[in-house]
């Protein structure tokens, strides 16, 4: 088989990076795209010199043409400090971003996965979250610009499915963790990390009893992969760690394995924050073949090792 060309859009940022990483390693050949809001180089400078690797440094706002076989959309601020610093931005993102890949897709006849999320549910009134569930999204709210983008995304894929015949698939990340995120990205996992390397309060909003649920970077790769990999099949699904844990035992957890003096604050509740979120996988395990394998506990520890050599703990 003559390996894959990929274009992996947002390929230099904390889930992308890994994409990258992995498609190398099947002896495919990757081109990563990339405008640097949120990527950064050193995510990708050991993939530098491979020759099947190519950075692209370009806006997905902005029309592209190249020849690939396979796009991975994953271009987009996905952290609420981010995406948030600029939400007109994150809209164009995330609506004409889609636009142009879809229409590079179509152009070239290639295949392309659309990185959609589990903040198209909103705050769910049904848990766990089926794909079938409409969601509870506020249109108007300050974390709208990503949840009504994505939502929009989903929509602009399968209209060019059933209008032009665009070999799409998509699919719904729930929260993922891992090695790279961003010491200022405002996710819950990399914060807590962060503020106990630091001796710091760990920051709890609300009262803790908020849950999420926990997916490993590696788990979620291989789901991307073996999503695109798989015929006659569009989605959306679900990828996730159906494991729930509330915010306070995930603040506990890293108490405990990165030691110090940290101890839990609360602070007020964030706007529109899900209570409650949990993927239901029974269609990625029935049409992919997949379930996450790495428990929070295992996972924590890799990540907190990046974050004490990143900030030289």
């Amino acid at each position: 088989m003559v390996p894959y060309i990929n274009l992996v859009t947002g390929g230099a940022g904390f889930i992308g990076s890994h994409l990258c990483e992995r498609l190398l390693e099947r002896g495919e050949e990757v081109i990563c795209l990339d405008n640097f809001f949120t990527g950064r180089k050193d995510n990708i400078r050991h993939m530098r010199p491979n020759p099947r690797f190519e950075l692209l440094r370009h806006d997905v706002t902005e029309p592209l043409l190249v020849e690939v076989d396979r796009i991975y959309n994953l271009a987009c601020p996905a952290s609420p400090v981010h995406y948030q610093f600029n939400p007109v931005k994150t809209i164009k993102t995330n609506v004409m971003g889609a636009l142009n890949m879809l229409g590079l897709a179509k152009r070239v006849k290639a295949r392309i996965l659309q990185a959609s999320t589990s903040e198209v549910y909103g705050d769910p009134t049904v848990h766990p979250q089926t794909e079938t569930y409409w969601g509870n999204v506020n249109p108007v709210g300050i974390r709208s610009c990503y949840d009504e983008g994505k939502r929009v995304a989903e929509t602009l894929f399968f209209d060019y499915h059933r209008q032009n015949g665009v070999d799409i698939r998509v699919v719904r990340i729930f929260n993922t963790y891992g090695p790279r995120m961003l010491v200022n990205d405002g996710r819950v996992v990399s914060n807590f990390i962060v503020q106990a390397l630091r001796g710091e309060p760990i920051t709890v909003y609300g009262d803790g009893s908020q849950t999420r649920s926990f997916c490993y970077q590696s788990d979620l790769i291989d789901a991307l992969i073996r999503m695109m990999d798989c015929e006659a099949f569009t989605g959306p699904v679900n990828i996730g760690n159906p494991g729930e844990f509330t915010i306070q035992q995930l603040a506990e957890e890293i108490i405990r394995q990165v030691g110090g003096p940290s101890q839990v604050v609360h602070k007020p509740l964030p706007a529109d924050d899900p209570v409650r979120r949990r993927p239901d996988i029974s269609l990625a395990r029935q049409k992919l073949n997949w379930e996450p394998k790495i428990p929070l506990q295992e996972g924590l520890k890799p990540t907190i090792a990046y974050f004490r050599h990143l900030l030289g703990k």
